[in-house]
């Protein structure tokens, strides 16, 4: 039941476009094109099966791990409230 203004499904449709917006910066930030015989960051080989595996890699799996811990944060704001949008 939506409240307000907001019409039935809004909240399921908000949710369905950060997923999908999520899944869209994702494959974006996927590797393409010539893999690299060596890491950008450190200089150590890359594997033939991982250059196989993910065509486009640049880095080797221990400098990929350390950069993917790193947070990130979206710039979208879906809330409506005036509070959210003043943080």
């Amino acid at each position: 039941m939506a409240s307000g203004w907001a019409p039935d499904g809004a909240v399921q449709d908000q949710i369905d476009d950060t997923v999908a917006d999520a899944v869209k910066r994702a494959r974006a930030l996927m590797p393409q094109g010539e893999s690299e015989t060596h890491c950008r960051e450190c200089g150590e080989d890359i594997p033939p099966a991982r250059a196989k595996a993910l065509p486009g890699v640049k880095l080797c799996i221990d400098c990929q791990t350390e950069r993917d811990k790193q947070p990130r944060f979206s710039l979208i704001n879906r809330r409506g409230s005036k509070d959210s949008q003043l943080r």
